[in-house]
This record gives C-alpha cells, sequence and structure tokens, in this order.
C-alpha cells in the first residue's frame, strides 16, 4: 500500500511545480522595440502587484500572446487593465468633472464676496 501511495504523491507534487514553473516572470523585453518595451513595463508593473499565480499565468498568456502578435496593443492594455484594477489594494479616487472658471468671473466673484463681508461686519 505504501507503493500505491507514493506515485499518488509524486503526481500531485509535479502539477504544483509545473504550476510555480508557469507562474514565473518571463524575460521577453525587447528595448529596442518601443511599444513592446513599454508594453513589457506595464506588465512587470502589474506582475509585481499581483499575488496570485492563476492571474499571474494569464498575465504570462498574454504577454506571449502580443510578442507573437496574436494580440494588438489596445487589446493587450485593455485586458491588462483589467488585473490593475483588481490588483489594487487602495481606491482610486475619480472625479466625474473638473470644473473651470475665468480669471475674470473669480475676481467678480471674489469681489462680491468681499463686499457683502463689509456690509455684513458693520452691522
Amino acid at each position: 500500500m505504501t507503493e500505491e501511495t507514493k506515485p499518488k504523491t509524486e503526481e500531485t507534487q509535479q502539477p504544483e511545480e509545473t504550476q510555480t514553473e508557469e507562474a514565473t516572470k518571463l524575460l521577453i523585453d525587447n528595448p529596442s522595440d518601443f511599444k513592446f518595451h513599454a508594453a513589457y513595463i506595464a506588465y512587470s508593473e502589474t506582475w509585481d502587484k499581483i499575488t496570485a499565480s492563476n492571474t499571474r499565468i494569464e498575465l504570462n498568456g498574454i504577454l506571449t500572446s502580443l510578442s507573437k502578435d496574436e494580440m494588438s496593443y489596445s487589446s493587450f492594455y485593455r485586458t491588462l487593465d483589467d488585473y490593475r484594477r483588481h490588483g489594487s489594494r487602495h481606491f482610486e479616487y475619480s472625479r466625474d468633472k473638473i470644473e473651470t472658471q475665468r480669471k475674470r468671473d473669480w475676481r467678480q466673484k471674489q469681489n462680491k464676496q468681499e463686499r457683502n463681508s463689509r456690509y455684513r461686519g458693520r452691522h
């Protein structure tokens, strides 16, 4: 019976080893190709933030498909962005709209507030 259990444990250990081998960071950077180098930097930063091995395997697949020209750069960044959002541990503050104002309008508003504060201060 011990002989039967040994192959089972060896079989269960082998897939774990292959998963850790697959979950290593790919080193296929090409500094001479600017677009691919920028994509590799984005991949590397995302890789460092994420700790789940399944997600890392998926990131490897995305980068290899990009290196083989099976995926466009826009779809690569779109897919990578999904992993960046789920991998971050902090909440991002996003503004809906930034209100701008002309300098002249701002000065008129400030003058009006100063006049009102002077008037209210007398009584």
